[in-house]
């Protein structure tokens, strides 16, 4: 089992910016990749970015690509999620993920989730 625990949301104001956290324990040897995922009020969830456990390949959704950017801390054993630029779309709670095996952009592909953090952004 691999347990995953997200911190750092909070309530900025559009054009602002918010660093999310990560943090995975349990048997994160069996780790290929860490999603991230949002979802708000009414919508489906959707992929946000994902980054293998290595830190070598990093994926973006088109609509935080160039405002978001994903890394792994290797000294915290955390995957980060860096969000700049925030628009009032990008309010939802988001959650990571983790995968074992071979994963695409689809919540499906991932095992593991954390309890989400509330993103809110204000115009």
């Amino acid at each position: 089992q691999v347990q995953l625990v997200e911190s750092g949301g909070g309530l900025v104001q559009a054009g602002g910016s918010l660093r999310l956290a990560c943090a995975a324990s349990g048997r994160t040897f069996s780790v290929l990749g860490v999603g991230w995922f949002r979802q708000a009020p009414g919508k489906e969830r959707e992929f946000v970015a994902s980054i293998r456990w290595s830190g070598s390949i990093t994926v973006y959704a088109d609509s935080v690509k160039g405002r978001f950017t994903t890394s792994r801390n290797f000294a915290k054993n955390t995957v980060d999620l860096q969000m700049n630029s925030l628009k009032p779309e990008d309010t939802a709670v988001y959650y990571c993920a983790a995968s074992p095996r071979a994963y695409g952009r689809a919540p499906q592909g991932f095992d593991y989730w954390g309890q989400g953090t509330q993103v809110t952004v204000s115009s």
